[in-house]
């Protein structure tokens, strides 16, 4: 038996080194077939710091505290348990076997049986977790819907199996040797064998030792049969995921969108004539996408965290962003084949479209592309730092520009921002009407002030704050409010246009890059240094998507701003009244993804409300990182809602649910979608007397109040 073992063992090592190699080496030739990927290797040191705190600390899994700490247990057994299975070769020829010089160092014997017990109660729990959340219990509700169960199961029992081997070879060793001391977790497990002869002892450790060492490797066997096994591979491949991540810093890939490239290098659409005739712009096929990109869909764990925050799919619509991950995936691994030697074999799969309704052979039906809101939440959410919103992003720019493939509705979206620099369409010379109802003069750039040398900050209006009637109100708000705190401010008036946010996130680059090159232009003439804006989707453009096309500025949000002069005892606000009413009534905050999310500003709109005497701030269930978006991102809110429900009535559903009297917002976007679904909610009867009004309008009542 033991010769039987023997031979066993080492042939699996044996075959499993060889096709492992190969996997290796076949994995990174379908990497290989992406395009390149910029950036990516810059500031190796903040890398580095960036992989050990995401790894040792587990800090994208800290919102599930009890599977973060299960999983932290598997991940470090399955290095620290390492040396446990040199031990088990030795094993294989000696029972006595241990490592020379450690091998009973009783710090080192007590750290692996510690470990080897929380990895086998850390696989339990993940396991028992999988099966509370099992899509048979909550059906698309669970995390895990869509996902393939019986790799996950696989991993689980060979994790389980490693475990408790390397426990019970434990226990048989200290049958052997007969010191509790070098065994105090495993002792007992020995006494199990008291009677059973020395010998049989001995045989039984040359057995499981051969059973530890053929599950380890059989396990990298099945990962070399199946590169698309994403739950087993992540466990190599996240470590090159989380180094190569946008930012060498830890930041998610949010905030500004990823660039538009062709060859790595970015696209400057006033050079055209210099792009080759065969240039993608965008995505059209999946070797279009970056090396980092099929580095993302490979490390793919299917663990679901990005599907279970989706607004999309939390509303019964197709797009779950695991889905579409390893939907790429499979379809990068069944095409490789024809790119990488002509496979005829492979010919059906790489002539299917990358985008293209399901039932007739696409990849990503435009269902799926077209519900993105781009609010960021499974980027947020990925503890492996897949980059699911710039995919998507590609994928709509290829749609928009090369086979001008979109939603109809954006059709009067892009002619009314080429027309009239605005989404609503409306005449420029309209767009200081907000400041009509005023008691003070605005002053504009060119008019009443030269330049922006002149005061201390330039206040982006936006288009919904100049022409949308609910937004024109936050406008007023904040102006007044400058105004009451003495601080001297200025707008461009007709001078403004509209700052191209939707017609990036929708995929029309070319548009983008004209509106942002007019105001660009005007923020250079005008001698722009700082800007606060009232709209989160003005705020995260100028702010971090400018800065690509060279212009950095000081931006803040009206709530960062508004926060600070209230600390600093300009504002001063004191028990709420007039128009809003709101004294003694409780406030929920909606954060907007693209102040929140995307740019890390959760505490200011906060400190804010909190300031206000006699207003209770009732946080949502989902608020602030974990926060729920309105439905208007990605521009979605120029886009019908028919597949599912709405999630702008979803989202004021969780609203109106804590009892709240007001919700308050920070965006005119958001401030639009939850008015619309407050709408829709007291047509069925409820949220009588609650107002959509942003933080701003809360602030202003009070202060006036004071005034």
């Amino acid at each position: 038996m033991q010769y039987v073992a023997v031979v066993v063992a080492l042939g699996v090592t044996t075959l499993s080194l060889v096709v492992l190699t190969d996997a290796i080496k076949r994995m990174v030739r379908v990497i290989r077939l992406g395009g390149p990927a910029p950036g990516r290797k810059l500031n190796p040191s903040a890398r580095t710091r960036t992989l050990v705190r995401e790894f040792l600390g587990h800090t994208k899994m800290a919102k599930r505290p009890v599977v973060a700490a299960a999983h932290w247990f598997v991940m470090v057994g399955f290095f620290a348990l390492f040396f446990t299975l040199v031990t088990a070769y030795g094993q294989l020829f000696d029972a006595w076997y241990a490592l020379p010089l450690i091998g009973h160092w009783i710090p080192f014997e007590w750290a692996t049986e510690a470990i080897a017990w929380a990895t086998l109660l850390g696989i339990g729990v993940l396991t028992v977790v999988r099966q509370r959340s099992h899509p048979r219990r909550l059906g698309r509700g669970s995390r895990f819907f869509g996902s393939t169960f019986c790799q996950a199961y696989y991993v689980e029992f060979t994790i389980a199996t490693i475990a408790a081997s390397i426990l019970v070879l434990r226990g048989l060793e200290y049958r052997l040797f007969g010191d509790v001391l070098h065994f105090p977790l495993t002792a007992f497990i020995g006494s199990w064998f008291d009677s059973v002869a020395t010998s049989d002892v001995e045989l039984t450790v040359h057995l499981v030792a051969a059973l530890k060492i053929t599950v380890s490797w059989v396990f990298f066997i099945v990962l070399a049969w199946n590169l698309t096994m994403g739950v087993g591979w992540h466990r190599g491949l996240a470590f090159f995921n989380i180094w190569f991540k946008r930012d060498p810093e830890g930041g998610p890939a949010l905030g500004a969108a990823k660039p538009l490239t062709v060859k790595g290098e970015p696209v400057d659409f006033e050079a055209l004539d210099d792009l080759d005739e065969d240039a993608s712009l965008g995505v059209g096929k999946v070797e279009d996408f970056s090396w980092k990109g099929l580095l993302d869909f490979s490390t793919c764990t299917e663990c679901g965290r990005c599907q279970s925050q989706c607004p999309a799919w939390n509303t019964d619509k197709p797009l779950s962003p695991k889905l579409f991950v390893t939907a790429l995936r499979d379809h990068a691994y069944a095409k490789a084949p024809y790119l990488l030697t002509g496979d005829e074999s492979a010919r059906a799969e790489a002539e299917r479209p990358l985008v293209g309704p399901v039932d007739a052979g696409g990849v990503i039906d435009p269902d799926v592309l077209w519900s993105c809101t781009m609010c960021g939440a499974c980027v947020e959410q990925c503890p492996v730092d897949i980059e699911h919103v710039d995919h998507i992003l590609d994928l709509r720019r290829y749609q928009s520009l090369i086979e001008s493939e979109f939603p109809s509705e954006l059709n009067g979206l892009f002619k009314n921002l080429e027309k009239a620099g605005n989404p609503w369409g409306v005449n420029a010379s309209k767009r200081m009407d907000w400041a009509s109802g005023l008691s003070f003069d605005v002053p504009r750039v060119g008019v009443e002030v030269d330049d922006l040398s002149q005061v201390e900050w330039l206040f982006w209006v936006g288009c919904a704050g100049a022409f949308e009637d609910r937004a024109k109100k936050t406008t007023q708000a904040v102006a007044e409010l400058l105004h009451t705190a003495g601080v001297s401010f200025a707008v461009l008036g007709d001078g403004e246009t509209c700052t191209g946010d939707p017609a990036r996130r929708s995929g029309n680059e070319f548009l983008y890059q004209q509106l942002a090159a007019q105001n660009i232009d005007v923020l250079r003439e005008s001698k722009a240094v700082r800007v606060v804006s009232s709209c989160a989707h003005c705020f995260n453009t100028i702010k971090n998507e400018y800065a690509q096309l060279g212009l950095e500025l000081e931006v803040v949000h009206h709530t960062q701003l508004l926060n600070r002069l209230v600390r600093e005892g300009k504002l001063t606000p004191v028990a709420p009244a007039g128009d809003a009413q709101i004294a003694g009534r409780p406030v929920t905050y909606h954060d907007p993804c693209f102040l929140g999310r995307h740019n890390q500003v959760y505490t200011p709109p906060r400190e804010l409300v909190g300031a206000l005497p006699g207003v209770e701030l009732r946080e949502m269930p989902r608020n602030q990182q974990n926060s729920f978006c309105c439905g208007a991102g990605g521009a979605r809110m120029w886009m019908e809602e028919r597949i599912g429900t709405r999630i702008n009535s979803a989202r004021t559903t969780e609203a109106l649910d804590t009892g709240a009297e007001a919700i308050a917002v920070g965006c005119p976007f958001c401030r639009v979608m939850l008015s619309d679904g407050l709408t829709e909610a007291q047509a069925d009867g409820r949220g009588e007397g609650v107002e959509v009004l942003d933080v701003a309008q809360l602030l202003l009542a009070a202060v006036q109040r004071n005034a």
